[in-house]
């Protein structure tokens, strides 16, 4: 029987999607709510991510100790992730225990929220950040973030800070759990050996007290700011790069052009950058990447290097960014589609990767792309279509930040 795409909407606004495939061997299935670090105000940074942590603390029903036990008890593989616009549960496991993973997922998405396991659990979110903070990479991605999109909310940090977690109530999570879990800002996804209709019907019955509530995301368009500042640790060996530069949204078409176009650049085997800099030893890494948001986007640029090559790693890594269109060739692009869709097949091949795909492009495009779809897309991207994305989204100049020991903080920038 061949993959079938299907989809509903329950009363209370939770939208069900699906793609099932008779064939498969597992499924999968996850909650995709469109809550994120974006949506948070200032003073309640990081709740998003907090709160994705307290889910796990205890419902009505269950412990903590018997959310875990009970993921075990099925085999699953299960897990939760934050983002600046997504929060996602989800579990993959043997299609016989499916709807105990669907009992447990609708279950941990309407915790307590116990005064006693929100001041347990704020200790760990604290001791995550300091972990986080002992990352050069992370320290200068949140530095050229916040410097990029300024007073955007696109520039919060996904953790929070020290100060905005430690001032966290539980009464602040528990408004804020109100209105951004409400199910009609809620997306379940399935895939792989699913009875679509029992599924339905299940998760229809566990969300059937689910209150609706009035909830939007703020589309006011960043107005990037272009910037360059140099930070300096002397608990820091090597010389550190982030940049940012504008690039096409999630909704935007561009986005598989701009995609082809940081692989042929900067993917961290086989790239120019990789050419240019890894192979002769010059940098350790060397890469760019496209991120594509909710309405924006973003080229991220990492360069890392010993403090003594800084200046020549760093021109380098210029003229192949400012020279991107120049020489662009057919076999390059091939070489990269080819790459990709590889990549994109690997991750599509297992039930939980097609949920996760569904889940994505429901939230930010509320269609179905099977993946032959993206896969044509993808491939179909052509030399011209990177020279007209340079065009219009050109890699310089960038918003920086640089990060280097401090004794070698007077080197080239």
């Amino acid at each position: 029987m061949p993959v079938e795409f299907k989809h509903t909407t329950l009363d209370n606004g939770l939208t069900i999607v699906a793609e099932v495939n008779p064939n498969a061997h597992t499924a999968a299935t996850g909650f995709f709510v469109k809550a994120g670090s974006r949506d948070e105000v200032t003073e309640l940074m990081g709740v998003s991510h907090f709160l994705e942590h307290m889910m796990f603390k205890g419902t009505e029903r269950r412990t903590a100790a018997e959310v875990n036990r009970d993921f075990d008890r099925i085999g699953a593989n299960y897990n939760a992730s934050t983002s600046q616009e997504v929060t996602n549960y989800y579990a993959h496991v043997l299609p016989e225990y499916l709807g105990d993973a669907l009992d447990l997922l609708t279950d941990i998405l309407r915790p307590t929220l116990r005064g006693d396991d929100f001041d347990m659990e704020k200790n760990v979110i604290l001791e995550e950040i300091g972990m986080y903070e002992d990352r050069p990479f992370w320290v200068a991605y949140e530095e050229v973030m916040d410097r990029y999109f300024g007073p955007h909310p696109l520039g919060h940090r996904v953790l929070g800070t020290n100060d905005s977690i430690t001032k966290l109530t539980r009464d602040q999570m528990m408004g804020y759990f109100n209105t951004r879990y409400s199910p009609n800002n809620m997306v379940a996804s399935l895939a792989g050996r699913v009875d679509f209709d029992r599924c339905v019907d299940q998760i229809a019955k566990a969300t059937e007290s689910w209150t609706p509530a009035e909830v939007s995301r703020n589309y006011r368009p960043p107005q990037p700011v272009i910037s360059d500042h140099h930070l300096t640790r002397s608990s820091t060996n090597m010389r550190y790069l982030v940049a940012l530069t504008d690039a096409p949204s999630a909704q935007d078409d561009r986005r598989y052009a701009a995609a082809v176009l940081a692989n042929v650049l900067g993917d961290s085997d086989g790239s120019r950058l990789y050419w240019k800099l890894i192979d002769p030893g010059i940098a350790d890494e060397a890469e760019l990447s496209h991120h594509s948001f909710d309405q924006t986007g973003v080229n991220l640029m990492y360069l890392s290097c010993s403090p003594n090559q800084a200046e020549r790693a760093e021109t380098i890594f210029d003229e192949v960014l400012t020279g991107a269109g120049d020489n662009l060739t057919a076999e390059e692009v091939e070489r990269a589609t080819r790459k990709m869709a590889m990549d994109l097949t690997l991750q599509n091949e297992r039930p939980a990767g097609r949920m996760m795909a569904l889940g994505a492009q429901w939230l930010y495009l509320n269609k179905y792309l099977p993946l032959a779809d993206e896969l044509q897309r993808l491939t179909a991207v052509s030399v011209d279509d990177l020279q007209s994305l340079l065009t219009a989204y050109p890699l310089s100049p960038r918003a920086a930040v640089r990060l280097s020991p401090a004794a070698a903080s007077t080197s080239a920038q």
